[in-house]
């Protein structure tokens, strides 16, 4: 089923994160909120983009959501997908960097609401813009040594900048789940994965900061292009994988312009990047950001099709993924809401609602 055989050793192996049990994708969901702000309605107030805004809008979550309520809805969605009952679940892990609590995890909340409860793991993690496949990767473990039939990982942000930064252009708010299992009840393969991390204090919040800091232009590089540009090497030349044989690309989106950048450098075409660049029209979902490109990518592969996932989160490090195709991908059932457009008012008093929480 797989191209890369576990069962000859060589000298990469301790480098490539693979299990021993094949592992897939059993079930995904996705959920983003229905409030959308324009970039343009941003570049109104503070006319920092005219040389272009970095997306078009970018999606805000209502009042009455965050990080719990949006991965409840992601998580169910993902399990009606596999088709599993949730106590079947052996651990739910979310990474986020913008949980409701200090002190009191996420997890529990959603595997309760979930009906998951009580004999399962479940723990929050943080890495910024990668939580959400250190997730995945912690459920690949976990799967793929044997411990647990199904595991679920979530990526979910409410992402917030500043106001008046250039982050607020595209910080965002919406997630995805996934649920691992064995791969003859998935949809895809996650042959391989590959991690690579340093000491780059790019981006950061204090613990009792209500936005993050940044730094500016450092954020490029030596933050997300070196990382990236390392990662993407790195799974490739390990995992013995030429671009071409990649037949979809996921990149972290911080903005359109950074992955398009990487992409091009390593001679990865636009049609193998399409289907997964979701950033122009929801924003950066950080901890989810790579993860809902591919929930797009998950619906309409084909069979036998390899993906390439690379995560980026700042402080700093990436999460790469190489994935085969089981069969055709279905699309997901359309979110029954409507888009809703807020006004820049609007936006920033949910702003300061979500900081003074």
């Amino acid at each position: 089923m797989s191209n890369l055989d576990n069962s000859k050793p060589s000298e990469n192996d301790n480098l490539l994160l693979k299990p021993q049990i094949e592992v897939g994708i059993a079930g995904y969901g996705a959920y983003v909120p229905q409030y959308r702000l324009p970039a343009s309605e941003i570049n109104r107030i503070w006319k920092w983009g005219k040389g272009g805004v970095p997306v078009k809008e970018k999606a805000v979550a209502g009042a009455d959501e965050d990080v719990i309520t949006m991965s409840i809805e992601a998580a169910r969605n993902a399990l009606a997908r596999a088709g599993i009952d949730p106590g079947e679940l052996r651990a739910v892990w979310i990474g986020s960097e913008s949980h409701p609590y200090a002190v009191k995890p996420s997890s529990t909340i959603v595997a309760e609401a979930i009906g998951a409860v009580p004999n399962i793991q479940a723990a929050d993690l943080e890495f910024a813009c990668k939580a959400g496949t250190e997730a995945v990767v912690a459920a690949m473990g976990l799967v793929g040594s044997g411990m647990a039939r199904y595991a679920m990982a979530i990526g979910m942000d409410t992402a917030q900048g500043r106001p008046g930064d250039a982050l607020e252009y595209t910080a965002a708010s919406g997630g995805a789940a996934y649920i691992l299992g064995p791969v003859e009840d998935s949809l895809a393969a996650i042959e391989v994965a590959y991690s690579y991390v340093t000491d780059t204090p790019d981006f950061w919040r204090g613990a009792h900061d209500a936005y993050p800091s940044h730094a500016g232009r450092f954020t490029g590089e030596p933050g997300y292009f070196h990382h990236m540009r390392t990662t993407i090497k790195g799974i490739l030349d390990t995992a013995d994988i030429k671009v071409k044989d990649i037949d979809h690309a996921i990149f972290h989106m911080p903005n359109g312009k950074f992955p398009s950048r990487i992409a091009k450098e390593f001679g990865f075409s636009k049609e193998q990047m399409e289907e997964g660049f979701i950033v122009p029209h929801i924003g950066n979902t950080y901890s989810a950001c790579s993860l809902l490109g591919l929930t797009h990518v998950l619906q309409k592969a084909k069979k036998d099709q390899k993906i390439l996932l690379v995560s980026y989160g700042s402080g700093a490090g990436c999460d790469a993924f190489v994935m085969t195709m089981l069969r055709n991908g279905v699309p997901l059932p359309v979110q029954e809401h409507e888009i809703s457009y807020l006004s820049y008012n609007e936006y920033l008093q949910r702003c300061k609602t979500l900081a003074a929480a």
